[in-house]
């Protein structure tokens, strides 16, 4: 069952993949916001996947994300995600990231459980013709 006090814990060394150049973010050498947001989401989810009961997953459904300093390629980045609220099958973390100087970004995320393969269909069907 899944209760507020649950952590994930994931971490990166910066590549030239993770940069902002890379991603189209930016034109600099650094980590790029997309990849930061998608390693705080993957730390959130990850952080909840086992817990969930089997053919269940999540979606994120919204992401608060301030990223307050850069980091350059090489560079180690940790992020860790906290389950705040489970409010039915909505869950909303409180994540933080930081480099080896010290904090670098942090979120509010909330993501939403739901039935993996009825999604994928649902999913699926917008894309075929009526």
């Amino acid at each position: 069952m899944l209760q507020p006090g649950i952590k994930g814990n994931q971490e990166i060394i910066v590549t030239k993949e993770d940069t902002a150049k890379v991603h189209k973010s930016g034109t600099l050498d650094v980590l790029a916001t997309p990849r930061m947001a998608a390693l705080m989401e993957e730390t959130a989810w990850r952080s909840v996947a086992e817990v969930l009961e089997p053919g269940m997953g999540t979606v994120g459904i919204q992401l608060n994300l301030d990223h307050m300093a850069p980091t350059p390629i090489g560079m180690k980045v940790w992020c860790q995600s906290e389950l705040t609220m489970v409010d039915g099958r909505k869950l909303t973390f409180s994540i933080v990231a930081k480099d080896e100087k010290g904090e670098i970004g942090k979120a509010i995320h909330q993501r939403f459980i739901v039935e993996e393969e009825k999604f994928q269909r649902k999913a699926d069907q917008k894309g075929k013709n009526d």
